[in-house]
């Protein structure tokens, strides 16, 4: 049900200056090429004859190139000076697995797994030192991503499976109950302090109550605007909640996957850029002008792109470079970067001209105020995303 702001719970407002991150995983390969379109490109236009987009079935953003029609997250974004088009981006040596592909998105390491915490965790290190929250850094779904792995600082993971029931959402505390409650548990048995089996009950204890935490904050949220009944659109509304709610979440992970396109590209992207660009929009809409919101700021990337020419089934195989997108009131809107270019290419792919750890140096400082050396190392650029 929709309310007011109003409706709203909070605790302590974040310290002044502060910021928050949601990071959004385009999973399957997006292409780059059917999201921002180079139209006007006659190499576009020959390497794809049942693919290519023209100018007139696109969003045009200037003479060049066009957002897919679909996106109107984005699009709404972009007309309010809020999205930043980070053109052409990937990384040396790529690699055409999905698996390690995404490792290396995952670390900011060319390494993958090897260069052990992912580079979320990295950064909590370096933001909030040994100053500990478990409900700090969150995934909302399942399977949470390499790049919240860290030493210090672990996150939650959050998913709402059929089994929940929201009661008393009028309540102070939103109150939360699960629909299989667990059977009481036995009457404490004495033991030796520091053992493994007390250990194992505190850290359960801690992970409860962070859970209840986490539920109450969702079940007591009054979003502004109807979210689509999607998976991105649900996963959007819960960050929302915990970005606006009492757990002082400050950065968010969701995941939209499905965009593995070998074959029947152009129909299949079209519902998965339309899935994206209704969640963008109400997420958008609903955060719009609140404290919180003001201060949060939206990455979108995927682990590569897709080949410059279609194949026989109408698809597109793996690439290489793509688009990044950084949304938020924050942003400074417009085109960065360089597109690729559609002639000289690397065996078919696009050439990538964007390091990718640019963009989440660039982010990342806008947003915590740190230096990337802490956390991606040095040599990285301003690209001047953030205001």
């Amino acid at each position: 049900r929709l309310g007011s702001a109003a409706a709203l719970t909070f605790s302590a407002p974040l310290p002044q200056g502060s910021g928050n991150l949601v990071l959004l995983e385009l999973a399957g390969g997006n292409d780059g090429l059917s999201t921002v379109v180079p139209f006007a490109d006659d190499a576009y236009q020959a390497a794809r004859p049942k693919l290519a987009f023209g100018r007139d079935e696109v969003i045009v953003l200037d003479d060049y190139r066009g957002l897919n029609a679909k996106a109107t997250g984005l699009h709404e974004a972009w007309d309010a000076g809020e999205l930043a088009i980070v053109e052409g981006c990937g990384y040396p040596e790529p690699n055409r697995s999905h698996f390690k592909s995404m490792e290396i998105w995952h670390t900011g390491d060319l390494r993958g797994r090897d260069a052990g915490q992912g580079w979320v965790g990295r950064l909590s290190e370096a933001v909030w030192k040994e100053e500990l929250d478990p409900n700090r850094m969150v995934h909302v779904g399942s399977d949470k991503p390499f790049s919240l792995t860290s030493d210090v600082h672990n996150a939650a993971s959050f998913v709402l499976p059929a089994g929940y029931r929201w009661i008393d959402n009028e309540g102070p505390m939103g109150k939360v109950a699960h629909a299989d409650e667990p059977a009481d548990q036995p009457a404490d048995e004495p033991e030796e302090a520091g053992t493994t089996l007390d250990a194992l009950r505190r850290a359960y204890g801690d992970a409860a109550e962070s859970s209840s935490e986490v539920r109450a904050a969702v079940a007591a949220y009054r979003p502004r605007v109807e979210y689509p009944q999607t998976d991105l659109g649900r996963a959007l509304l819960t960050s929302a909640a915990l970005l606006q709610g009492s757990t002082q979440s400050r950065i968010l992970s969701v995941r939209l996957g499905g965009f593995d396109h070998h074959n029947d590209l152009r129909r299949r992207h079209d519902l998965c850029v339309a899935e994206l660009g209704g969640a963008l929009s109400a997420f958008r809409r609903d955060l719009a002008g609140t404290e919180r919101g003001d201060a949060t700021t939206l990455m979108a990337f995927s682990e590569f792109g897709r080949r410059l020419s279609e194949n026989g089934s109408r698809g597109a195989d793996h690439g290489v470079a793509g688009p990044m997108f950084v949304m938020g009131p924050r942003v400074r809107g417009g085109l960065y970067g360089e597109h690729p270019s559609l002639t000289d290419l690397d065996k078919g792919d696009l050439k990538h001209t964007t390091d990718f750890r640019r963009v989440y140096a660039d982010v990342a400082r806008g947003v915590f105020d740190v230096k990337p050396k802490a956390y991606l190392g040095k040599g990285y650029k301003k690209l001047g995303l953030l205001r």
